[in-house]
């Protein structure tokens, strides 16, 4: 955020942000009324925020070198660029952890130690664990469902019901995961520390799971027991992704321990011939460019966010916010809201996070709420819309992937039956007004004149002592 910030509102200034969710909302729409597949991600959002940042060039005082100059202030914050690099190593680690084989191996170990009469269960089960490893609900959707359709279809079973349950697990892992490019992008515009975050976010999303899978198990037995075969696995193909997950929550630096995810996924593809020294240099670098979309979205939204906060929009925004707020309770709410609509204009809940994290942080600010709460609020309630919304990527890949059983399945059949997202909501929603996830916020308070928790009040000291001590060093070398 500008240092710099105009004061004074300009509404105006947001026009930028309003002409990207038009363009990619509206297309979206077309699309869908002509009946494309995947309509909302025909138009990509990159192209749509591309569009805006030229508007945003266009706006205001100020030549196009000072502005670019203000542009260029928002795409490289420290931030901006933790998260584009936590991006690309997320994106790494599954791509050659999936390349190895830990993919199928942890699916095919999940349905070979899960009782058939507990499927529905045991489905949202193991997509949670598979969206939590690997930090995508995408991923985990496409390789889960044929898997459980194929199950539901032979037991008996609803497939809407199966569906659901793997959808809502999915939107489970994408919520917690360490490496899920949503926790990325809430943690590091909140600037809050993910394990804090996923402390926070623990107890609102754990409850709602485990209200879930009383459900399943009581309402998704099969009628009649089916066998599902001898399904084969490795299970040292499944240790890297317990290693990043325990390692995360250890509280180990994000950087090093996707670096070690990668490392001991090659290790277990070299050590079991299932992949070699080029392959697991080619899964690298394909993990990579799979963070294409999302890597420049961000560089672009840090960029013009910078330029509408210099313009007076973000004030502009919080002012007309902060006539509904009271205090912190309807700020929260507020912020909730915020996402959840960002989520439903543009589809995609990576992009509705970035799109209001700074908004949020402003808020956030103003109205005293926890950076980490604020941060778990924004993960949780775009997961949520995400999961339920019935042009969204989850739901669209969920039913399309059902026509190979010659099933036709609309999105608006599964909507019922995604009761984690319902239950995740409810959950979200009495927390802001029974704090029973605020236990790490209690125990360590944020510290708003350093900008982070009271933990780490010393090391910021002696991070601001060594940059004052650099920067006078540069001004003798300059002298």
């Amino acid at each position: 955020m500008d240092t710099n910030l105009n004061k004074k509102p300009n509404g105006l200034a947001l026009i930028p942000f309003v002409i990207f969710i038009v363009i990619y909302l509206g297309a979206g729409l077309i699309y869908q009324s002509k009946g494309v597949d995947m309509a909302f991600y025909q138009f990509p959002s990159v192209t749509a925020m591309f569009i805006a940042v030229l508007v945003a060039f266009l706006m205001g005082k100020g030549s196009i070198n000072e502005k670019f100059a203000v542009f260029s202030r928002g795409a490289a914050n420290i931030d901006v660029l933790t998260m584009l690099m936590i991006y690309l190593l997320a994106g790494a680690f599954s791509s050659v952890a999936a390349a190895m084989g830990g993919r199928d191996a942890t699916i095919n170990l999940g349905l070979s130690v899960i009782p058939v009469r507990f499927l529905a269960a045991g489905v949202f089960i193991i997509s949670a664990f598979m969206g939590t490893a690997t930090g995508t609900s995408m991923g985990t959707i496409g390789a889960i469902v044929p898997i459980a359709v194929g199950v539901a279809d032979k037991g008996g079973l609803s497939i809407p019901l199966f569906l659901g349950a793997c959808v809502g697990g999915a939107m489970f892992g994408d919520n917690l995961s360490m490496i899920s490019d949503t926790t990325i992008a809430a943690t590091r515009t909140q600037g809050c520390e993910m394990k804090d975050k996923f402390r926070v976010n623990f107890f609102i999303a754990f409850p709602a799971a485990i209200v879930t899978l009383i459900l399943l198990i009581i309402f998704g037995r099969p009628e009649q027991l089916t066998e599902i075969g001898q399904l084969e696995y490795s299970f040292i193909k499944v240790i890297p992704y317990l290693l990043v997950l325990v390692l995360a929550l250890m509280g180990m630096n994000v950087f090093l321990c996707l670096v070690i995810g990668i490392a001991a996924a090659g290790i277990v593809g070299f050590a079991t011939a299932s992949i070699d020294v080029a392959g697991y240099a080619q899964a690298i670098w394909s993990g990579f460019t799979s963070m294409n979309e999302v890597f420049f979205l961000s560089l672009f939204c840090g960029g013009i966010s910078e330029i509408i906060a210099h313009n007076g929009g973000i004030t502009w925004l919080v002012q007309k916010l902060g006539l509904m707020m009271k205090g912190n309770k309807s700020a929260q709410l507020g912020i909730a809201a915020l996402v959840s609509l960002a989520d439903c204009a543009t589809a995609n809940n990576t992009v509705a996070i970035i799109v209001s994290g700074s908004m949020a942080k402003d808020m956030s600010h103003e109205f005293k709420v926890d950076p980490r709460r604020t941060a778990s609020l924004l993960d949780v309630f775009s997961c949520v819309f995400q999961g339920i919304i019935p042009y969204g990527a989850q739901l669209l890949s969920a039913a399309a992937l059902t026509t190979a059983y010659g099933v036709a399945m609309n999105t608006v059949d599964i909507i019922p039956n995604l009761w984690y997202c319902w239950i995740l909501a409810v959950f979200g929603i009495a927390s802001i007004f029974i704090p029973f996830a605020d236990g790490i916020t209690k125990k360590d308070p944020w510290n708003w004149e350093y900008n982070c928790a009271e933990s780490g009040v010393e090391a910021k000291k002696a991070v601001i002592n060594m940059e004052r001590i650099v920067e006078a060093e540069n001004e003798e070398m300059m002298q």
